[in-house]
């Protein structure tokens, strides 16, 4: 029992953390403030909030008073007898204390409030000052139902009619009051999944961490769909915190408003509420745990299911070229069924929990009638005391069971927390990485130095290049050859600094003096000017220079199909592989880099085409590098590498290389 305790204590204080980690830096800097500081500055906000409130209401009933006090005592009898209590009682002096260390812990904490950090608190303030408006119109209406009731049984008819006057008001007042909490909610949601998302990116997208987190090898990596926990989970997570946030204030609002006025009428009610809210909350929250890991499972599952059907989107063409539809709609299907099969389980889980759920709501409404109906009978208390405490009773008891009454959200809730922390945690882990390993060497001169490498696939022992030593200046043609899986593209990852040495250094050129063209041409999504650009800005080149461009690499029928070059297609399914080869060249004329790395770059491509365009590279003044299988190739490169795949690798002069013989 002691060790379940203890394991759940764990997994609720590591969760916590997870939560801080997510949270804290859109409000307070993650490594100035302590977790502790930021929740008691969420608290602090409260405190302020009703501080400003109270002393707000309190000068609009002392001015309602002197203008109108015969009306004010018999409208707001009920408020201003609560106020008087307040300030008349310790409740006043605890009151402005808690004011002012609130607002002493933001003026302390004003440091670490800048860079825009101030307008979000100033968002969350005023959502919850909305909100304590509105319980405080709730609050207020425990009494009109109150003198309504009397009314009713008194058979007052003018001054029932005078109080539901009143009620109605009480309702035109909160209505915008509701709607304006609502905007401001889902406007701070907006800017902070904005700000997380951003966060998100730029963590992503520095120092490789996208490539590093998507090997080739998906049993590499424990991160799986960085493109659903970047979007959907990012919105899932700043939508639902602020929901249970917001959530918690307003049951702590609701409490601190309706306890009191419960308190006064019956004692031994409240003591009852307070022993069944923990006694409830206690079983649901056990029989509940088994909900986030399903739901975490869910998650996974419906993103792997969503992700098998882009990639049929993306990759139509082939499918329909092997008339693949069977193999696609099967595997379609078992991720279908692992969504289904998972999503059956939470069916029965979630059946469980609302059973409990409602079984410990409809148990509450008995209390109000089994403990008030004594002094009621007894005469103690009118009829409108007993509806007033039953409806004290509901506000307290909803604010008590709040977690109780969230416990499938939360449950959601706590399983997108663990998928965006560890995403969050693994990509800044990466993203704050040296930039380069140790042994590769960034250079400003023109040249590549390979020396004494090893070369190994990450997480293999399987050795791919050992001990090589190469030398590429900045006119070096060098073309790297081998049967099929030798290692050639690999060679290009570790010259590229995509992989890394076992052992050796490598002196290599610095970001953008070196591109690379796979043979399958990467293509953005964007016009045809951005993909010839691609990655310099575009800002750089005229329209006569991309047109230029694209007459030289032979892609006149380009410019006569589209002579609007911002038009944006969908470039891949749209242009052929050779087209898209041809169109890398261009791109790689126009960026004009020192260093070009060609992975079998024209194989899509006829003899004539091809000598076109590496004679085009011929008179650029840049050194190549070329995967490739074809003889042809021979004449445009200075020199042969040759890789047998097993660790052994020679370099000869391409006079004296025989491609029949090898």
């Amino acid at each position: 029992m002691t060790s379940t305790i203890n394991e759940a204590q764990r997994g609720i204080s590591n969760q916590l953390g997870r939560l801080r980690r997510l949270a804290q830096p859109f409000f307070l800097p993650l490594d100035q403030v302590k977790g502790w500081q930021f929740i008691w500055l969420l608290i602090c906000l409260l405190f302020c909030v009703g501080g400003i409130v109270l002393i707000g209401l309190t000068g609009i009933i002392e001015l309602l008073q002197k203008l109108q006090p015969t009306l004010t005592q018999k409208y707001f009898g009920g408020v201003v007898g609560t106020i008087k209590t307040i300030w008349s009682s310790w409740w006043g002096w605890l009151f402005s204390g808690l004011f002012i260390i609130g607002s002493s812990s933001f003026f302390s904490l004003r440091q670490q409030l800048r860079n825009r950090r101030w307008i979000h608190w100033l968002f969350l303030g005023v959502i919850v000052l909305m909100l304590l408006a509105v319980n405080g119109i709730n609050a207020g209406i425990g009494f009109i139902a109150r003198d309504l009731t009397n009314a009713l049984v008194e058979k007052q008819e003018s001054g029932f009619y005078r109080i539901l006057g009143i009620y109605a008001c009480c309702f035109v007042v909160a209505l915008p009051i509701r709607v304006l909490q609502i905007f401001f909610t889902y406007k701070l949601g907006l800017i902070w999944r904005e700000w997380l998302s951003n966060s998100l990116i730029t963590d992503y997208m520095n120092n490789k961490a996208y490539y590093v987190l998507n090997p080739n090898d998906e049993e590499a990596t424990d991160v799986d769909n960085p493109d659903q926990r970047i979007t959907d989970d990012t919105r899932a997570f700043t939508s639902q915190s602020l929901q249970f946030t917001l959530g918690i204030f307003d049951a702590l609002l609701t409490f601190s408003l309706n306890i009191i006025i419960l308190w006064t009428i019956s004692t031994t009610l409240t003591w009852s509420l307070f022993g069944y809210a923990a006694f409830a909350t206690t079983v649901l929250l056990i029989a509940g745990k088994n909900l986030v890991r399903i739901d975490f499972d869910q998650l996974r599952f419906e993103a792997d299911f969503r992700y098998g059907l882009v990639h049929i989107r993306d990759n139509a063409e082939s499918i329909a070229f092997y008339s693949g539809e069977g193999p696609e709609k099967a595997e379609t299907q078992r991720r279908l069924d692992e969504v289904v099969r998972n999503f059956n389980l939470l069916i029965i889980w979630r059946v469980i929990i609302d059973v409990m759920r409602r079984s410990i709501n409809y148990a509450g409404n008995f209390f109000p009638y089994l403990i008030m109906a004594i002094p009621y009978f007894l005469g103690e208390i009118d009829y409108g005391r007993f509806i007033q405490a039953s409806f004290a009773f509901g506000m307290v008891e909803g604010s008590l069971f709040f977690i109780v009454n969230q416990i499938e959200e939360l449950a959601k809730f706590t399983a997108g927390i663990s998928r965006l922390e560890s995403f969050q945690s693994k990509v800044e882990q990466v993203s704050r990485q040296e930039i380069l390993p140790s042994n590769i060497i960034p250079k400003t001169t023109d040249s590549i130095i390979i020396q004494n490498a090893s070369l190994y696939p990450p997480g293999s022992n399987k050795v791919i290049i050992e001990d090589l030593n190469i030398s590429i200046q900045n006119t070096d043609k060098l073309l790297v050859v081998g049967a099929s899986g030798c290692g050639k593209t690999s060679l290009l990852r570790m010259i590229s600094g995509l992989w890394k040495p076992l052992s050796g250094t490598i002196e290599s050129p610095e970001a953008g003096d070196l591109l690379f063209i796979p043979q399958k041409p990467y293509m953005l999504l964007g016009s045809l000017r951005e993909q010839l650009c691609y990655p310099a800005e575009e800002e750089k080149f005229s329209d006569d220079q991309l047109k230029s461009v694209l007459q030289e690499v032979n892609l006149n029928s380009l410019i006569d199909r589209y002579p609007d070059l911002d038009v944006k297609q969908d470039w891949p399914r749209i242009l052929s592989l050779g087209e898209q080869q041809r169109l890398a060249f261009g791109r790689l004329l126009l960026n004009a880099p020192r260093f070009a790395v060609l992975d079998e770059a024209t194989s899509a491509l006829d003899v004539k085409t091809e000598k076109h365009l590496y004679e085009l590279l011929t008179k650029r003044d840049l050194a190549v590098i070329s995967v490739g299988h074809r003889p042809t190739l021979i004449e445009f490169h200075s020199s042969v590498l040759e890789l047998s795949g097993e660790g052994n690798w020679r370099l000869l002069p391409t006079a004296s290389y025989d491609f029949e013989r090898s």
